[in-house]
């Protein structure tokens, strides 16, 4: 028996995969067997990116945490030894947005590292 390839589910499977394509550049868009590979490689990145989002956003809140601690005197490395050893519980997310929105609050906080030290 010949396989169909005109009927209801093969044409909306064939539709659902190029409504997902569509603005792809050329040919990706348009014709089937590109779009069903272009859709499969926009899915696969798309997984692996929403895990390196995480990494990125943790990386610019250690430069951002990095460039407020110098501009007071402390490096980042001492600034994070300072808060565990202060029992400071705040992670870099919250010191970051300190650093860029609050500065002088990100100031008391490295003065009671700096005075716990001392």
């Amino acid at each position: 028996m010949p396989r169909a390839i005109s009927g209801k589910v093969h044409r909306r499977k064939r539709k659902k995969i190029l409504k997902d394509v569509k603005g792809f550049y050329g040919s990706r868009s348009v014709l089937f067997k590109t779009a069903k590979d272009s859709r499969r490689r926009a899915l696969q990145n798309s997984y692996i990116d929403r895990r390196r989002k995480k990494r990125d956003f943790r990386s610019l809140w250690i430069i951002r945490i990095n460039a407020a601690s110098r501009m007071c005197g402390i490096s980042y490395n001492r600034l994070i030894s300072g808060l565990t050893t202060a029992n400071i519980g705040i992670n870099r997310k919250m010191l970051a947005e300190l650093s860029v929105n609050d500065f002088a609050s990100f100031k008391k906080i490295i003065d009671i590292i700096q005075k716990d030290k001392s």
